[in-house]
């Protein structure tokens, strides 16, 4: 079977692994709900080159927020291109040709 048999009933990706995705889930949860655990860091003390507490810990949210998405991004993107790989490549489960003769 070449490329070119390729029909609009043609599946466009291979069958789904959920680790990435259970993993991204989870990074992009953390993104989002601990800088809305607002009670953790509601205080003014310590500080850091004078700025409070309240404010330094969420700036630097900002950042770990930006790798935490970037992680997620690059495991979806790697799954997914794994998908398309899987899904171009013929079948050939069970089956051994050892280079000669017809199945």
């Amino acid at each position: 079977m070449s490329a070119t048999n390729i029909t609009h009933d043609s599946p466009t990706r291979g069958p789904a692994k959920p680790l990435p995705y259970v993993i991204s889930g989870i990074l992009l949860a953390a993104a989002i709900v601990v800088p809305l655990l607002v009670p953790l860091y509601a205080k003014a003390d310590p500080h850091l080159w004078g700025i409070p507490y309240f404010y330094w810990y969420q700036m630097m949210w900002v950042p770990i927020c930006a790798i935490l998405i970037g992680i997620s991004y690059w495991l979806m993107t790697a799954e997914d291109r794994r998908r398309r790989v899987a899904a171009r490549q013929p079948d050939h489960r069970g089956r051994h040709d050892a280079g000669g003769g017809a199945l």
